[in-house]
């Protein structure tokens, strides 16, 4: 297994600690543990890319990981009041349906890479779980960026449609 692959692992291995950190209130463990998961997102693509070694297993658990990091986490903020529950709604919404128009794709032969706007998405949903985590509950900064994290969510996924609004045309 190469080390993208691994790193994939490492981050889906890395939840329950994060989750169970939280559990035991420990926030800013909870926090660096989560940190340290979004941080092997990122590394994960990238030495894919930079060393030629992108997996089918890379391509699917990738994306697969990063939607339970986030969600499970923003779940378990939503349950004590950290982290407005509309705002994990719209997340999991857009996941759901953007991943459902992969599978469509999929199945009429189309490979829906990700965009630069679901990538600043991804970005701005780490940020808002890491306030959520570490500023008091309520507070004006992680109400911000749920509003700004909810509407790149929603831009993103509209972008997604868009671009591959001929997946929906009858052949």
């Amino acid at each position: 297994m190469n080390l993208p692959n691994r790193l994939t692992i490492l981050r889906i291995v890395l939840i329950p600690v994060c989750l169970l950190l939280w559990a035991l209130k420990l926030p800013w463990w909870a926090a660096a543990v989560f940190v340290l998961a979004a941080v092997t997102d990122f590394l994960d693509g990238y030495i894919a890319r930079k060393q030629g070694i992108v997996t089918v297993f890379g391509k699917f658990a990738d994306p697969v990981a990063d939607k339970i990091l986030v969600l499970t986490v923003m779940i378990f903020l939503a349950a004590d009041g950290r982290l407005p529950a509309w705002a994990v709604g719209i997340v999991a919404a857009r996941e759901l349906m953007v991943d459902g128009l992969r599978l469509v794709a999929v199945g009429k032969g189309n490979v829906i890479a990700a965009g630069w706007l679901g990538k600043i998405k991804t970005n701005t949903q780490y940020f808002c779980v890491v306030a959520a985590m570490l500023l008091p509950a309520g507070h004006w900064v992680t109400l911000a960026l749920a509003i700004a994290m909810s509407g790149m969510t929603v831009w993103s996924g509209a972008q997604y449609f868009w671009a591959s609004r001929d997946v929906f045309q009858e052949q």
